[in-house]
């Protein structure tokens, strides 16, 4: 995995204690950006006073709230994968009044936010953590992570046109980096593709298929990183376990605690 952003940050627990736009992250109140956004509204207190800057520094036993809410310590990192289905949107709050993600998880898992998202109508597999910071790292392009997808189209598809995607290209003034796609079987008038990707700008996939052509009628993730979707039951989440974070992510286990199987 590509070297970024120290999750841990020893340096600043040690002294000051830790930068409260990221302790807001790791407690899965929200991103790091969205934390910040936070603090600018006023919504964030500490210590009874209106936090003014996100360079705030958080000390253990601090009385820390967001819009009067006290928030918890932030608990051990858990990641979950969720196999999103179509239909659902992937925010907290929808202000169309759609389904969310979040509203239609399994009972009993913790706050979470998602790693990266899936669009209305696209389904398959989406991450989940209750530590935004982690959240933030592993959505970076410079993580180096393919986010792989199986991708029915209706139209003509062209094998060689297809290859020239691995060199990258710019549609309606927007650039794209390599995405591998591939043709897997055709059905009448629609084929199935194998896609990856690095990037993930949104709706990329689909806007780069309508501009060969092709409308895609179906989106499945199956893959982001080394996580897979694998026969995990559509709407069923499930938490990857320790091992498989210390192996993947690096995490340091001991000082963030082992997260266990569901």
């Amino acid at each position: 995995m590509a070297e970024t952003e120290d999750l841990a940050a020893p340096e600043e627990t040690a002294g000051r204690g830790e930068r409260i736009a990221k302790y807001l992250a790791r407690a899965g109140i929200a991103s790091r950006r969205d934390a910040e956004k936070l603090i600018a509204e006023g919504k964030v207190k500490l210590a009874g006073q209106v936090v003014s800057s996100p360079a705030t520094f958080v000390q253990p036993g601090d009385v820390l709230t967001v819009g009067g809410r006290p928030v918890a310590a932030p608990e051990r990192t858990r990641l979950f994968r969720y196999h999103k289905p179509a239909g659902l949107v992937t925010t907290h709050r929808d202000e169309r009044g759609r389904t969310t993600v979040f509203e239609e998880l399994p009972a009993g898992l913790p706050r979470l936010v998602s790693i990266g998202r899936l669009d209305l109508t696209s389904e398959g597999l989406l991450l989940l953590t209750n530590d935004g910071a982690l959240a933030r790292q592993l959505e970076l392009p410079a993580n180096g992570w393919l986010r792989r997808y199986r991708v029915r189209v209706h139209g003509a598809v062209d094998e060689r046109t297809l290859a020239t995607l691995a060199q990258g290209l710019t549609v309606e003034g927007v650039r794209y980096g390599p995405i591998q796609a591939g043709l897997d079987s055709r059905q009448g008038a629609n084929a199935w593709l194998t896609v990856a990707l690095q990037e993930g700008k949104n709706r990329e996939i689909r806007r780069v298929m309508q501009h060969l052509g092709l409308a895609v009628n179906r989106l499945i993730r199956t893959a982001y990183g080394p996580f897979q979707l694998g026969n995990l039951p559509r709407g069923a989440a499930e938490e990857v376990n320790a091992k498989v974070l210390r192996d993947q992510l690096g995490l340091d286990a001991p000082k963030r605690g082992r997260p266990d199987r569901m």
